[in-house]
C-alpha cells in the first residue's frame, strides 16, 4: 500500500479526521499557516509542496506558472489563459469556482440546510434581514473547494457588486465530516457576504466561507485582505461592474462558496451532489415558461 493510499484509509475514519482537522488550536494554527506558507525559501517550498501531494490529488499540470516562490504562491495559482472560459448562454449563471457540489435546492421560507436535516438561517449567514427578504423563498447550492483544486474565483455572470460584509468567527473545517457535526457550521465561520445585482436586476449573493488554515479572503475590487484582524461586521459599499468569468478574488487554500438565487432560477443538469464543477461551467438558468418550476 503507498502513503497516500494509507493517508486515505485514515481520512476515512470520522472521528479521527474529526480531532485531527478540528479538535486542535484552530486559529493559530490557521495563523501560523498564513505566515509559513508565505516563506520564500526553496527548500520549505519544495518539502512542503511534496507533503501537500502526499495529502491530496494536487495536479499543477494547468498552471500558467511551472515554478512558485513558496507555498503560498503554489495556493493561489492562476491557469492558463482560456482554461475556465464562461458559458457563453446569457440565461445561464456559472459556478464562480471549481469545487465538489454539496447541498443545493429550494430554500424553505428563509431556512437552508448543509447536510439533509442540519438546517440554518438565511439572516444567521448574511446577517442583513434586507438581503435575507431578496433571497426568501430562493435557490441556494454549496460549492466546496479542496486543497487541491484552483482557488481563484470568478463573476458567475455580468453583474454589479453593490456591497460586501466581512463577518469574523471561527476557522472550523468545512469538509462533510465537520458539516454532520457542528451545527450551523456556515453561520460560525469567517465570511464575506458578497452582494450582487445581475444586469437583468435580480439579486445574485455569493458567500465564501473561510475555514482552518483559510482565514484570508482577497478581493481585487477591494484594497484589503479580508483575515481575523478584519473586525467584524464590517460594511465595504461597492460599486463595480464585472463581466461573467472574470476574476473576483482568491482563498489562501481550501473552502467553500455558497451561490444564492431568486426563486425563478433552476439548476442545470450537471448539477448533482457530491459531482465535481469546474468555473465557468453551467450552474442556474433562469426558469423558462412553459417547462416545470423547479422546486
Amino acid at each position: 500500500m503507498t502513503i497516500r493510499g494509507l493517508i486515505s484509509i485514515l481520512s476515512q475514519q470520522e472521528d479521527l479526521n474529526f480531532l485531527l482537522t478540528n479538535r486542535i488550536p484552530r486559529a493559530a494554527l490557521t495563523r501560523f499557516m498564513g505566515w509559513f506558507s508565505k516563506i520564500e525559501h526553496p527548500l520549505i517550498r519544495d518539502v512542503s509542496i511534496a507533503c501537500w501531494r502526499l495529502f491530496s490529488d494536487l495536479d499543477l499540470t494547468e498552471a500558467r506558472k511551472t515554478g512558485f516562490k513558496s507555498l503560498h504562491d503554489c495556493f493561489t495559482r492562476e491557469l492558463r489563459p482560456g482554461l475556465r472560459p464562461p458559458d457563453p448562454n446569457p440565461a445561464i449563471v456559472v459556478s464562480p469556482c471549481d469545487a465538489i457540489i454539496g447541498a443545493f435546492g429550494a430554500i424553505a421560507d428563509t431556512e437552508l440546510f448543509q447536510i439533509k436535516g442540519a438546517f440554518y438561517s438565511l439572516l444567521d449567514l448574511l446577517g442583513d434581514p434586507a438581503l435575507v427578504e431578496a433571497h426568501r423563498n430562493g435557490r441556494f447550492i454549496t460549492l466546496r473547494l479542496t486543497s487541491s483544486m484552483y482557488h481563484r474565483f470568478h463573476a458567475p455572470h455580468d453583474c454589479r457588486i453593490e456591497q460586501v460584509t466581512f463577518i469574523s468567527g471561527d476557522t472550523w473545517n468545512v469538509n462533510p465530516i465537520a458539516l454532520k457535526r457542528i451545527e450551523r457550521l456556515f453561520c460560525k465561520n469567517e465570511r464575506a457576504v458578497i452582494r450582487t445585482r445581475l444586469v437583468s436586476g435580480e439579486s445574485l449573493t455569493l458567500v465564501p466561507v473561510a475555514a482552518i488554515l483559510v482565514a484570508s479572503i482577497r478581493l481585487h475590487f477591494l484594497d484589503i485582505v479580508l483575515n481575523a484582524a478584519t473586525r467584524g461586521p464590517t460594511v465595504f459599499p461597492c460599486d463595480v461592474s464585472v463581466r461573467k468569468g472574470e476574476e473576483l478574488g482568491w482563498f489562501e487554500h481550501g473552502s467553500t462558496i455558497i451561490v444564492l438565487a431568486p426563486d425563478h432560477f433552476e439548476f442545470c443538469e450537471n448539477v448533482v451532489e457530491s459531482a465535481r464543477i469546474l468555473a465557468g461551467q453551467p450552474l442556474t438558468r433562469k426558469f423558462e415558461a412553459g417547462s416545470t418550476k423547479p422546486g
